[in-house]
């Protein structure tokens, strides 16, 4: 069975303090263990970006891999949203608003992330005690 198969696969930023923030966000709402997750720059995801035709050098936005279908920007949040404990769910509704104006919002914040949240100079490293949520290299053999 494909990892993919099993959880929905949330890629990031890894060196984005915007996007780090995001994942211990959706971490502490994840009560039914249905997110696993990757930094973009990890060279484990390289094989998942061929699986599904991401662009190799990719870093623009949140991606989402929900069994055989990819989620980006705007959608892939609101996708993530509908799995989160609490009113998180109710975040979904927004759907209805097309993406030609949803996504020019999250581009807006993603093109910025870095001069308004700040940038690390390496990766996110796990805790000890989130080391299940997140993809390593043996997910991939």
């Amino acid at each position: 069975m494909r990892i993919h198969d099993k959880f929905d696969i949330v890629l990031f930023d890894g060196v984005c303090n915007l996007c780090n923030n995001a994942v211990d966000f959706i971490i502490k709402r994840d009560k039914n263990n249905a997110f696993k997750f990757a930094a973009l720059q990890d060279k484990a995801v390289k094989s998942l970006f061929d699986s599904f035709q991401i662009k190799q050098d990719y870093l623009d936005s949140l991606i989402l891999i929900r069994q055989d279908k990819v989620y980006y920007r705007s959608r892939a949040a609101l996708e993530i949203s509908k799995k989160l404990s609490g009113l998180w769910p109710l975040l979904y509704g927004f759907i209805i608003i097309p993406a030609f104006l949803r996504d020019p919002i999250y581009d807006w914040i993603a093109k910025n992330r870095y001069k308004w949240f700040g940038k690390k100079d390496t990766c996110r490293i796990p805790t000890k005690k989130e080391l299940d949520k997140f993809l390593t290299d043996k997910d991939f053999i």
